[in-house]
């Protein structure tokens, strides 16, 4: 073996180490990443050739984390690992938005990046070093590769930005980012913050790619130790020169006059695919190779007539200023039978969601090899086909769905009440029902009217808003658009979607497709991104600007109450007996937890007649009987001296023969039945705890003998 190690120190005596040559040399590359007991493989391979007709990377990145790195054993029947969770997906997805933009553009292979957890310190989160393990893989193969990058967290802590923070410390971050680069830019940022303002998040951009800059240093380093600074020879494009330049010539200015049309996005599709039908036409029978090359071609001419009609122009596809925001209109309280909804439609966008109001019983277990435990806050995106006029079945959410509704998640989260001031487990369904521009903006300003409408008193209204940038090649011109269309989403530079309340910034996601953004345009698309923010909440608070006073009618109501500790075993019973009889006979939902030296009783119901009922029984379990108190009992058994009548759940006492009646009773025959409820009243407890209840001091006295 050659086993080959470099070591990034962090500069607080923390360390990363970088491990290549002793597992998984098959692949083309390998590493294992150490940071404390957390360890990362990570492999990469990618085929020899591409396949034909093939113009994109066909990337993947998988990553997946080993039960017993943290010593534990998979939930579920197969007790193995399954499908990848969505926490996996989504740092899946940060890995690929990293790399995907350092391939070379001509590079079309099958390339599969796959990264394991194979070892966990239950204080260092791996997913921070998920995107080094993954470079660092690749660095070390002979794969062609514009890099090397890495990913860090940034996070505040204390009112200090810290590298790659513990778990513990992320809990009282005021922001937390992962930012993603090389040595020059960076390419990828994503995150939350508690309402921060543009010049804060900048300083941890920046703070974060200065260690960007050390991690990939090491990995040249190592790249040269290995001996892979040579890279593989490959050829996975045709070309035709003549063809290119004779499309150019013969489509860019009607593609120019038309992308200057302002037509709406069905209109200018057809018509700029009419112009090329009509010149592919022109070229009579022509190969396969020749039809992709002018198909491939005339997506340039696309490309570049609309991004120079913005630099030229200030023009964009639909009229708009690059500042401008589409139309906007929002409903509230559109589904009568949910317990909040909206819709939200902003230009060619819309999206109806719904909130329902759970109890505990309806949050959701995670059952992760580092994340596990339960979440009462859950939003769900889908986006169908029909959205964009497409025809694609409905196999259930992917990797998009995942991700964009993670960050309207990431959003939302951060305005909703303190956990004692909600008990609600509350989940969000954004369905897209139209698409042509960000959907997931559209998602964080319908959730928060669904909330409002739900009557969940939120700390603020967020908006949310994606921007892009179209820049010239030397870099010398650049326009920053608002509310980008889905077109302009595909052929700019950057898409940057930043959502925030009237206070600042709680979450952004940005992808930049090029290199060389300096620090002065990013604080300019965030002003900007910050007015069209503001914009957007003025318009929605002419429709709801404050949750309602109440929830609606026909949603659940939850009412909790604390007991002892040491009646949680009565209140559930012997394997569950008295709560599941007590949920069956009131209709109420009820769950019971240990907190400290109390039990933390949840009753939900969507009936006031439910809940009192289930108060009641419980607070009779609960509760220590009273010298003095009035009991609704049940005769439980019947002596020829009494009667024993039950007055709280476990709690028996006498009610002798003497105390049933002011007049006398010779015998029990026919006086009570077992099950028989009596109102009684406590009299006495003696030393031994007996319980001494009479029933007539409660009856009228009969009138005194003449």
């Amino acid at each position: 073996m050659n086993i080959i190690k470099k070591v990034i120190d962090l500069g607080d005596g923390r360390t990363i180490e970088i491990e290549t040559g002793k597992l998984a040399k098959q692949a083309d590359g390998s590493v294992v990443i150490k940071m404390g007991d957390t360890m990362l493989l990570a492999t990469v391979v990618s085929s020899k050739e591409a396949k034909e007709g093939v113009d994109f990377l066909p990337l993947s990145v998988d990553y997946q984390e080993k039960y017993a790195a943290t010593g534990r054993i998979p939930g579920g029947f197969l007790r193995r690992e399954a499908r990848l969770s969505d926490y996996e997906v989504l740092i899946s997805r940060l890995v690929d938005r990293a790399l995907r933009p350092m391939f070379p553009s001509d590079y079309h292979a099958d390339t599969q990046v796959m990264i394991s957890l194979i070892s966990a310190d239950k204080d260092i989160m791996p997913d921070a070093l998920a995107g080094l393990a993954a470079s660092a893989a690749l660095s070390v193969s002979d794969i062609p590769f514009n890099g090397p990058i890495s990913e860090v967290r940034v996070a505040k802590v204390d009112g200090k930005l810290v590298i790659n923070p513990t778990l513990t410390q992320l809990q009282t971050a005021t922001l937390e980012f992962i930012v993603a680069g090389n040595e020059h830019d960076i390419n990828m940022v994503e995150g939350e913050g508690a309402e921060i303002q543009e010049p804060e998040l900048v300083e941890a951009i920046k703070f974060a790619h200065a260690a960007i800059k050390v991690q990939c240093l090491a990995q040249k380093e190592l790249t040269i130790e290995v001996g892979k600074t040579e890279k593989r020879v490959y050829s996975h494009e045709h070309s035709n020169d003549e063809l290119e330049k004779a499309i150019y010539a013969a489509t860019y200015d009607k593609v120019y006059a038309i992308a200057g049309e302002a037509s709406g996005k069905d209109e200018r599709g057809a018509k700029f695919k009419a112009v090329r039908d009509e010149y592919i036409a022109t070229l009579g029978e022509i190969d396969d190779i020749t039809k992709f090359l002018a198909k491939k071609y005339y997506h340039d001419v696309e490309y570049d007539a609309i991004r120079n009609l913005v630099l030229d122009e200030g023009k964009r596809l639909d009229g708009r200023k690059t500042t401008e925001v589409r139309p906007i209109w929002s409903e509230v309280g559109y589904l009568p039978a949910a317990h909040g909804s909206a819709v939200f439609t902003r230009g060619e966008t819309q999206s109806l969601t719904s909130v329902t109001l759970g109890a505990k019983d309806d949050e959701q277990m995670i059952d992760g090899a580092f994340i596990n435990g339960y979440q009462k806050f859950l939003l769900h995106y889908n986006f169908p086909g029909f959205s964009t006029g497409e025809v694609r079945p409905n196999r259930g959410a992917g990797r998009r769905e995942i991700g964009h509704g993670n960050l309207a998640m990431r959003s939302l989260k951060r305005v909703l009440p303190a956990e004692d001031a909600n008990p609600y487990t509350i989940r969000i369904v954004s369905d897209i029902l139209e698409s042509n521009g960000s959907s997931s903006m559209a998602t964080v300003c319908a959730g928060t009217l669904a909330l409002m409408d739900a009557g969940i008193k939120i700390t603020n209204p967020v908006s949310g808003i994606a921007m892009g940038l179209i820049t010239n090649e030397m870099g010398t011109k650049y326009a920053i658009l608002s509310d980008i269309l889905g077109d302009e989403d595909h052929l700019g530079d950057m898409d940057f979607k930043v959502t925030g309340t009237k206070n600042g910034i709680v979450a952004v996601q940005m992808d930049l497709k090029i290199n060389g953004l300096s620090w002065e345009v990013l604080t300019n698309a965030l002003n900007q991104a910050k007015d069209g923010r503001l914009h957007i909440l003025g318009e929605m608070a002419k429709t709801m600007s404050a949750p309602r006073e109440d929830y609606k009618p026909h949603a659940p109501r939850i009412v909790t109450i604390r007991i002892d500790k040491e009646f949680i075993g009565a209140v559930i019973g012997p394997g569950g007996k008295i709560i599941q009889e007590m949920q069956r006979e009131t209709g109420a939902t009820i769950s019971i937890e240990e907190v400290g030296n109390q039990g933390v009783v949840q009753i939900f119901a969507d009936n006031k007649d439910a809940i009192d009922k289930a108060v009641t029984r419980i607070k009779n379990i609960a509760s220590k009987p009273e010298v003095g108190e009035i009991y609704e009992g049940k005769v439980k058994s019947i002596m020829p001296f009494g009667a024993f009548v039950e007055i709280m759940p476990g709690k028996d006492g006498l009610l002798h023969i003497s105390e049933i009646d002011h007049k006398r009773i010779e015998t029990m025959d026919g006086i009570f039945e077992v099950g028989d409820e009596v109102r009684v009243k406590l009299l006495d407890v003696d030393k031994q705890g007996k319980l001494k209840l009479s029933r007539k001091v409660l009856l009228p006295k009969p009138e005194a003998a003449q």
